[in-house]
């Protein structure tokens, strides 16, 4: 028996599961989300030592109290997260667009009407499996969405993962293929827009690069911006921000129109100065549990 038909006989249950839940509707879904905060906050403490540590350093200047808040908080919208990924297996166009609503999308056309491409960066902050729904607002047709993804160890959830992402029309590009996808649909001639969560910490061979960001001088990834030189594509921001329980919204913004106007890593600083910023709106709703500052500057004197 082939191994991913074996994965789908063992987790089968656990999709039905899925699906059953996703048929609810949010608010009853965010009941649940209530509920599952207890054990995965008091029971399992799902990685809450590196969640204290990253609040911590991140905010230097609030007593135990507030941190306390904001690490409950943060594990709210975790759960909320949870349901609402769950829920996109079962969710209307409609309901996404009353949902996920964006602004200023006519950049976007703007920059396809030139016959160009658009990379997109944007990070771990509020709900990004929603993101994809761009494709529901953009007016210009004929254009290729993707998005870039670290494939998941266990094979099953990376699949049921990458329906999920593909679930208005994107295609998914893992990050090792990134460069030759990305000249390839280049090579099609059709414009295209590729997002890239950039909020990760590079891989110790990729650090070329250090910025202030939350209060911790932090490396940051480059090669969206290389990539953006290589092919000159413009480079926009999705600045998210949270409405209410359940509603988000995203305002499209300019990084680099050309960026081979701009000086080395000024495209990567501007996006780290953006998602900083859209971060300390509302911290709790950033994924904390990044492992995002485990490399230290002074053990890389040559970045």
């Amino acid at each position: 028996m082939k191994k991913e038909t074996l994965q789908n006989i063992l987790y089968s249950p656990l999709y039905v599961w899925f699906k059953l839940h996703a048929m609810l509707p949010l608010p009853i879904l965010y009941g649940l989300s209530d509920i599952l905060f207890f054990p995965l906050y008091h029971i399992v403490h799902y990685r809450r030592k590196l969640v204290q540590e990253n609040l911590r350093n991140a905010f230097p200047d609030k007593d135990k109290k507030e941190l306390k808040q904001l690490e409950k908080k943060f594990y709210h919208h975790f759960c909320d997260y949870i349901v609402e990924t769950i829920k996109l297996m079962h969710i209307s166009d409609e309901e996404m667009r009353r949902r996920m609503v964006f602004e200023q999308v006519e950049i976007i056309d703007r920059v396809f009407a030139q016959n160009r491409s658009i990379i997109i960066l944007l990070g771990h902050f509020g709900n990004w499996e929603w993101v994809p729904s761009i494709t529901l607002w953009t007016h210009t047709t004929d254009v290729i969405f993707a998005q870039i993804y670290r494939p998941l160890n266990n094979e099953w959830f990376d699949r049921f993962f990458l329906k999920l992402r593909s679930r208005f029309g994107s295609i998914c590009i893992a990050k090792k293929e990134t460069l030759r996808a990305i000249l390839q649909m280049k090579r099609t001639g059709k414009p295209s827009i590729t997002g890239f969560m950039s909020d990760q910490t590079p891989s110790p061979a990729n650090i070329h690069h250090w910025a202030k960001f939350l209060s911790q001088d932090s490396p940051v990834l480059t090669g969206y911006e290389k990539i953006a030189r290589k092919t000159d594509f413009a480079v926009l921001y999705f600045d998210v921000e949270i409405v209410k329980r359940g509603y988000y919204k995203t305002t499209i913004r300019e990084i680099a129109l050309h960026p081979n106007e701009l000086p080395e890593f000024e495209i990567t600083d501007r996006y780290t100065a953006m998602m900083e910023k859209t971060i300390l709106r509302n911290p709790w709703a950033w994924l904390w549990t990044h492992k995002r500052w485990k490399y230290k500057h002074e053990n890389f004197p040559d970045s």
